[in-house]
């Protein structure tokens, strides 16, 4: 499995017992939906490695406390500490209306009510404050901050995202 066709789901953060059990920080609003997971890969010197869930619950909100096979005491734990965690990206729950996930709107056409067509989006910047997208217009970058009280619409038929800038921040880039 390759780590484009997967998608973050968390990271191993602690042991949990002296049988090999840890303990996942999730990164998800809806922690219970990953609570009975059969699989999961980690990240494993920059490979994915399937693993197999002996068991595995919620421990005090955003935690899962999990128990792999052949992961039977505290060294073999130690051998998995710290690694992502991740699944398949058909195992995400399908998104309505005007949500998404970062990863389906990559090649989608940015459209600004006023402004017309801004570029194509060729990443999401989620490393500051707020999360941007980043679009490409014919080389030039051009940074929209993904605000809700900016986007309108998002079209999955037709790959665009219409929205409603301030005036001036795209031409601040041209």
């Amino acid at each position: 499995m390759k780590k484009e066709d997967c998608f973050y789901l968390g990271r191993i953060v602690k042991k949990y017992s002296f049988k090999g059990e840890v303990l996942a920080k999730l990164d998800t609003d809806e922690p219970e939906i990953y609570e009975h997971l059969d699989a999961v890969f980690l990240e494993l010197r920059n490979n994915l490695v399937p693993f197999f869930v002996e068991n595995s619950q919620l421990h005090k909100s955003q935690l899962l406390r999990i128990k792999f096979e052949d992961v039977d005491g505290e060294s073999d734990a130690d051998a998995i500490m710290k690694s992502g965690l991740y699944l398949p990206l058909d195992l995400l729950p399908k998104l309505e209306g005007n949500t998404f996930y970062f990863h389906e709107v990559v090649g989608f056409k940015i459209l600004d009510e006023n402004f017309g067509e801004v570029g194509t989006i060729k990443g999401i910047n989620d490393s500051t404050a707020q999360a941007l997208f980043e679009i490409d217009r014919e080389g030039t970058e051009i940074l929209i901050p993904m605000n809700d009280e900016f986007i309108i619409n998002v079209n999955r038929k037709s790959k665009t995202i219409t929205v409603r800038v301030p005036d001036g921040l795209i031409d601040l880039y041209l």
